[in-house]
C-alpha cells in the first residue's frame, strides 16, 4: 500500500457519484470537502480554548496560550483549507503544506508549554496532517506533535511515572493515527475502484441504449417496408394487372377516349408502383449492405436517366468510407427523392449527382438544369419536407437552391 500519496480523495475521473452524493468531477476529496470536518475542527478548537480560559494559569501563561490558539484560526482558513482542496499531484508536491504544518507545530508547542490540556487539540491537528500532504509526510508531523506534547508534559512534571504516562499517551496517539491513515488509504482505493466501475457501467449502459435505439429504428423500417410491400405495392400490381386485362379486352374499334384513359391510368399505376418499391428499398438497408453507398448512387442515377430519357451522371469524390446505416439510408433516400422530383417536375435535359466524402461530413449534391421554382413561394410538398425531416434525424442539414428557369440544386450534408 502506497503511503506517498495524499490521504484526501482527489478529483476522481468518473463522472458519476463516488461519495456523499456528489459528482467526482466536482470534489477535491469527499473526506476533506465534507462540511462536518470544519464543524469537528471548530468544536475541538472551542473546547481547548475554553479549557485554557478556565484553567488555573497565571495571566501571562493564559495570554500566551490564547494568542497561540487564536493564531491557528486564520492560519487554517487562509492556508490550510486551500491546501486541502488541491488535487493529488499538487498537494503531494506543494511545499506550502510543510510550511503550514510547521506553523501548526510551533503554535501548538507554544500553547502546550503553558497548558497541558492543550494536548486535546491533537485530535484536530492529526487529521489535518493527512489532509494537506502525503500520508508519509503527514505521519512525520503526527509524531512531532505528540512527541513535543509528551516531552513538555514530562518536563512540566519530573518523575518516571509522569514521563511514562505522557509518552504512553503519545505512543497511543501515534499508533492510532498510523492505523487511521492506512485504513483511509484503503478506503480511498476502494472509492477509486468504485468510481472506475461506475464509469464503465455508465459507458456500457449508454452503448446498450444506442444499440437498442438503432435496433428499434431498423426494426421499424423493416416493418414499414413489409407493410408497404404487402399493401401499396401489391395493390398497385393488381391495378396494373386489371388495367392490362381491360385494355386487352377492348375491341379494336373502341373509342380512342376510353383507350387513352386506360393508358393514362396504367401509366399512373406503374409510376406509383415504382415509387412504392423505391420506398421499400430505401427503408430496408439490404441494398447498402450488398454494395457501397457510392455504387448505389451510381445505379440509382443511371436508372433515373434511362427512365426519364435525360442525361444523368454521378461521381464520388474523397475517400469513401462506411457510415452508420441510418446516415447511408438517409443519403440514399435524399438522392432518390431529388431524382424523382427531377424526373416528374423539372423538365430537365441533364442531372448530376455528386457524393463528396470530407473529413467530418459527407455531402450529397443533386443538380439539374430544369425549369426550377421559387423556394420562397413553393410549399415543397411532402417530398422536400420529408427529406429535411429525415436528414435532421441524423444530425444533418438540407439546402435547396433554385429559381424559375435556372434549375435546382439540392445539397444534403450529414456528419460522418
Amino acid at each position: 500500500m502506497r503511503e506517498d500519496v495524499p490521504l484526501a480523495v482527489p478529483r476522481l475521473t468518473a463522472p458519476d457519484l463516488v461519495a456523499g452524493g456528489r459528482p467526482a468531477s466536482q470534489q477535491a476529496g469527499w473526506i476533506v470537502d465534507e462540511p462536518r470536518w470544519d464543524a469537528y475542527y471548530a468544536v475541538v478548537y472551542a473546547a481547548c480554548l475554553a479549557i485554557v480560559q478556565a484553567g488555573p494559569l497565571y495571566p501571562a501563561g493564559r495570554i500566551i496560550a490564547s494568542v497561540a490558539l487564536t493564531a491557528m484560526v486564520p492560519w487554517y482558513v487562509f492556508l490550510g483549507r486551500p491546501l486541502m482542496r488541491l488535487d493529488d499531484a499538487t498537494r503531494g508536491a506543494d511545499g506550502k503544506a510543510t510550511v503550514y504544518l510547521a506553523g501548526l507545530v510551533v503554535m501548538f508547542a507554544a500553547a502546550q508549554s503553558q497548558d497541558a490540556d492543550t494536548w486535546f487539540l491533537a485530535f484536530a491537528l492529526c487529521p489535518q496532517c493527512f489532509h494537506v500532504t502525503t500520508v508519509r509526510r503527514g505521519m512525520v508531523f503526527v509524531v512531532i506533535i505528540n512527541v513535543i506534547a509528551g516531552a513538555l508534559e514530562a518536563w512540566r512534571h519530573p518523575g518516571l511515572p509522569r514521563a511514562v504516562s505522557a509518552f504512553g499517551i503519545a505512543i497511543f496517539a501515534i499508533a492510532f493515527s498510523y492505523v487511521y491513515s492506512r485504513w483511509m488509504v484503503r478506503v480511498i482505493g476502494q472509492s477509486r475502484d468504485r468510481a472506475a466501475l461506475i464509469e464503465q457501467l455508465e459507458s456500457t449502459r449508454a452503448e446498450l441504449a444506442a444499440a437498442h435505439h438503432e435496433a428499434g429504428v431498423l426494426a421499424e423500417r423493416h416493418r414499414l417496408a413489409g407493410e408497404i410491400h404487402d399493401t401499396l405495392a401489391q395493390g398497385f400490381t393488381s391495378i396494373v394487372t386489371l388495367l392490362q386485362a381491360a385494355e386487352a379486352g377492348l375491341d379494336p374499334g373502341s373509342q380512342g377516349q376510353v383507350r387513352r384513359h386506360l393508358h393514362l391510368a396504367l401509366a399512373t399505376a406503374r409510376e406509383n408502383l415504382a415509387e412504392a418499391r423505391t420506398l421499400v428499398t430505401a427503408l430496408s438497408p439490404a441494398t447498402l449492405e450488398a454494395a457501397t453507398l457510392g455504387d448505389t448512387v451510381h445505379r440509382v442515377t443511371g436508372a433515373t436517366g434511362a427512365q426519364a430519357g435525360i442525361r444523368a451522371q454521378a461521381e464520388v469524390t474523397g475517400t469513401a468510407r462506411r457510415l452508420p446505416t441510418g446516415a447511408e439510408v438517409v443519403l440514399l433516400r435524399v438522392c432518390q427523392e431529388a431524382l424523382a422530383n427531377v424526373s416528374k417536375h423539372a423538365a430537365a435535359r441533364q442531372v448530376s449527382v455528386r457524393l463528396c466524402y470530407a473529413d467530418a461530413v459527407v455531402r450529397l449534391i443533386v443538380t439539374d438544369d430544369g425549369s426550377g421554382f421559387d423556394p420562397r413561394t413553393a410549399d415543397g410538398g411532402y417530398g422536400l419536407k420529408g427529406m429535411r425531416d429525415r436528414v435532421r434525424q441524423v444530425g444533418g442539414t438540407v439546402e435547396v437552391t433554385s429559381a424559375p428557369g435556372a434549375g435546382t440544386e439540392v445539397r444534403a450534408e450529414v456528419p460522418g
